[in-house]
């Protein structure tokens, strides 16, 4: 049976930093004939993770946007009457956490079977760029709420994408996204599934006869270093000590291969081809930690 599905992501409405999402909408309504929703922040929230506004009182508006990309549209408080939901998203002054639990247990609740994040604007390969993911975040939101999710991201590599890779980059997402869907845990060691991410380079073999091989994929453990800049007297005001952000993610984007563990989605990545990570909605244990002795009961620290 169909899903019936929410589509949120952390770029915001379509427009040049949202650019895959009415593409991905369209795509799921007619190449699957899947049931979807579309709830998503009213302006980008990338970098936010799995984050909440809780002091301050998330607002929403509908928005009706029009063929062929989405990028015009109109705006409205109330929903309009006669149009069954058809092409009716809705924007909300909130993170992209935000907008799936408002989703799943207020807009539609009992209504959703698989949440969707994305396609994000980059790539969320490795430790460092998915724990601070609002993609993946929106993702986890879901599957924190029981419910299955899949985070897409397309990663940038060239410092112009050229529009004719963007529709194989739908049509690879979308087989993948079906499959995940029909087999849903089967791949993994275990079959405990809470969501995947899903990581898509685009590239030029993207638009070849061929295309691009999918790897099933481990995270790569890494780190940053620093996020933000110092300002200096001048851009300071008044001398406050004050910061603006300006990662240096140079050693992310551009590792020495010979330096990713092999199967990572990072050497996915930099191999040119994409990446499914399984996950579950939780903080990895490490793998040294014993939590019961010999007899299977739990171990006492003694101090």
């Amino acid at each position: 049976m169909a899903p019936r599905v929410l589509l949120v992501n952390d770029d915001g409405p379509p427009g040049s930093d949202s650019p895959y999402i009415y593409g991905l909408y369209k795509h799921l309504i007619k190449d699957l004939g899947w049931e979807v929703k579309v709830v998503i922040p009213s302006s980008q929230k990338s970098w936010i993770g799995k984050s909440y506004h809780i002091t301050e009182i998330t607002r929403g508006k509908y928005f009706y946007p029009r063929e062929p990309d989405g990028l015009q549209g109109e705006t409205s408080l109330v929903p309009r009457e006669g149009t069954n939901g058809a092409d009716e998203w809705i924007l909300l002054d909130g993170t992209p956490a935000s907008c799936t639990n408002i989703s799943l247990h207020n807009l539609y609740p009992g209504e959703i079977d698989l949440v969707i994040s994305g396609p994000n604007f980059g790539r969320n390969t490795s430790a460092a760029f998915s724990l601070s993911s609002g993609t993946i975040g929106g993702a986890m939101c879901g599957a924190l709420s029981r419910t299955r999710a899949i985070a897409i991201s397309y990663g940038t590599v060239h410092r112009v994408t050229p529009t004719e890779w963007i529709e194989p980059a739908h049509l690879l997402a979308m087989r993948i996204i079906k499959h995940l869907w029909e087999n849903w845990g089967r791949d993994a060691r275990n079959g405990k599934v809470d969501l995947y991410t899903v990581n898509i380079p685009m590239i030029p073999q993207l638009a070849t006869p061929d295309g691009l091989d999918t790897y099933w994929a481990f995270m790569w453990r890494n780190s940053y270093g620093r996020l933000f800049k110092a300002l200096d007297e001048d851009q300071a005001t008044m001398g406050v000590l004050s910061f603006k952000w300006g990662p240096d993610i140079k050693p992310l984007v551009s590792p020495d291969i010979s330096t990713l563990p092999v199967g990572s989605d990072g050497w996915a990545f930099s191999m040119g081809c994409a990446a499914i990570t399984p996950l579950m909605a939780c903080f990895a244990e490490a793998e040294s930690c014993e939590e019961t002795d010999s007899a299977g009961k739990p171990r006492l620290l003694r101090l």
